[in-house]
């Protein structure tokens, strides 16, 4: 069963927890324990416990780092890394490229900032006579090279070549190519194949792929990254495409053996079943009907799923649950051709949501949705 614990979770918390529900319930401490870790997923305390301290090795959360108080080559990496919270966004990446630029010396400075420039002379300089610098954590994250070659986004205009020659140097020197860190302590790992594959909950344009991402996800599965990655399909199985699927197929998606991750985490982490179940039901409410077939025909059983065929709303203004319309979720998609059908049909560009009190435009501008935001400029209030 997955974890449900909050963000950063504290051993010192839990235990305060168990105590008030001991006292509340007037029930003995152990029962306490067991009822606090069975509510957060856990087979019982010592389970928890166990998790717990691998987290707090294992955890890392990028937006606590304070940029100020970094070195240049910091600061560079952390700029041109995806961090999986609000602040990812294309003027970090190109702050991260001025920075470069300004001080071209700071790859010699450090291996994780060569790394994060994907400078493959630089990463043969720092890997001579020393490759255990390959697996060496460090940088404004703690993170191995290869997690920062992997998650940055800074546009130095690398072509694929050149980011699989930084890649192999790395991974030639022993680089894992299963490395990774549990995001805010979250029992799923963002591994060096969820970096490439980038997405997730902010978009497509704020978190996106590696810009060589087939190339290197495709050489990271050849060198012996796992193929079930979980933190990967979540984050990719917001829109209808399908390559992170078929690509990781072809590499032993369907059938293989348990993780470095899922044996090191054991019941944190979701089961095989409970990955696809999600990835159904998404798949099946949003009518990604290719998508089912894709897993169908690979083994999954997709028996019983109620596919919803994507409709035109009757009400063009309708607001769901957090108050926002039709066009909101268009912008925040930048699905042009339903932003014009919908503006056609009387959707009011000028609503705003009850969460954000935002209208479509902004949304449409938070999600870096250039051409959208241009389009909804356009249109009359």
């Amino acid at each position: 069963m997955a974890s449900t614990l909050p963000s950063n979770p504290s051993l010192d918390k839990l235990r305060d927890e168990a105590r008030q529900l001991q006292r509340a319930k007037g029930i003995a401490l152990h029962a306490a324990q067991f009822a606090i870790a069975r509510s957060y997923g856990f087979t019982g305390w010592p389970a928890l416990v166990h998790y717990l301290k691998l987290a707090a090795d294992l955890s890392v959360d990028p937006g606590a780092v304070d940029e100020n108080t970094l070195t240049s080559a910091d600061r560079f990496c952390s700029w041109a890394s995806l961090r999986y919270n609000e602040s990812d966004a294309p003027p970090r990446w190109q702050a991260a490229a001025e920075l470069l630029a300004a001080e071209p010396a700071l790859v010699s400075q450090s291996i994780w900032a060569a790394a994060a420039a994907s400078d493959s002379a630089a990463l043969a300089r720092h890997l001579s006579g020393r490759a255990a610098l390959a697996n060496t954590g460090g940088g404004p994250f703690g993170w191995v090279p290869l997690m920062y070659l992997c998650y940055s986004r800074t546009s130095l205009g690398r072509s694929a070549a050149d980011v699989i020659a930084a890649a192999t140097l790395l991974l030639d020197a022993g680089a894992d190519p299963n490395a990774g860190y549990l995001w805010c302590g979250m029992s799923t790992p963002f591994t060096v194949l969820t970096g490439v594959f980038g997405e997730g909950e902010q978009g497509p344009r704020r978190q996106p792929r590696h810009p060589h991402a087939p190339e290197l996800a495709t050489l990271l599965l050849s060198r012996g990254a796992h193929p079930v990655d979980q933190q990967t399909l979540y984050n990719r199985m917001f829109r209808p495409d399908d390559s992170h699927l078929e690509l990781l197929f072809a590499h032993g998606l369907a059938d293989a053996g348990p993780s470095p991750w899922e044996r090191r985490l054991g019941e944190a982490m979701e089961t095989r079943e409970q990955l696809w179940r999600r990835q159904i039901q998404w798949a099946a409410a949003r009518g990604f009907t290719d998508r089912i077939a894709l897993l169908a025909r690979h083994g999954i059983d997709a028996s019983g799923a109620e596919i919803v065929t994507p409709t035109f709303p009757d009400d063009v203004n309708a607001r769901d649950d957090d108050g926002a319309t039709p066009l909101h979720q268009a912008a925040w998609e930048g699905d042009l051709g339903l932003i014009q059908r919908l503006l056609a049909a009387g959707a009011d560009p000028s609503l705003t949501d009850a969460r954000f009190g935002s209208t479509p435009l902004q949304w449409a501008e938070h999600a870096y949705q250039t051409e959208a935001a241009e389009l909804l400029r356009m249109s009359p209030d």
